[in-house]
């Protein structure tokens, strides 16, 4: 089972503040010990919201909204993708979240990713066919 935490935003992420030399020690002990117990297959921080945009569509056309925005409790400021047996060993990852990050007034959501098999037969042989093509290539473009 794939999982996403979310690590949201707050004021600190929003205005552009760098974590300090403890608490990046503090997340890539973290990171590495999700690593070596083979659960970790991504993580990122993200530039605060003033560095990007939303699209909205309305009728299907698109119309580009830059940053920054305003409900930082909506907001992303990370990520990491984990692979684990099950929800529970999810939540056992979080919980071990280092204290250290945003002085232990942090707020994570963890969720469940799709996987071909959740979709059943509209997900036909052809486009799961497709869906490893593009995966494929893009493993490639990396």
């Amino acid at each position: 089972m794939r999982f996403m935490i979310i690590r949201r935003a707050d004021k600190d992420t929003e205005a552009g503040v760098l974590p300090d030399e403890k608490l990046l020690a503090a997340m890539t002990a973290y990171n590495e010990e999700m690593v070596k117990a083979g659960v970790m297959l991504q993580g990122e921080g993200l530039q605060p919201t003033s560095k990007g945009a939303l699209v909205k569509f309305t009728n299907g056309k698109p119309t580009i909204i830059d940053g920054p925005f305003t409900e930082t409790k909506e907001l992303i400021a990370g990520f990491s993708i984990i692979q684990v047996k099950s929800r529970q060993e999810a939540l056992e990852w979080l919980k071990r979240w280092p204290s250290l990050d945003a002085g232990g007034n942090v707020e994570l959501e963890l969720r469940q990713i799709f996987e071909a098999e959740d979709f059943g037969a509209e997900f036909t042989p052809e486009l799961r066919a497709q869906e490893e093509r593009m995966r494929e290539l893009a493993a490639k473009n990396r």
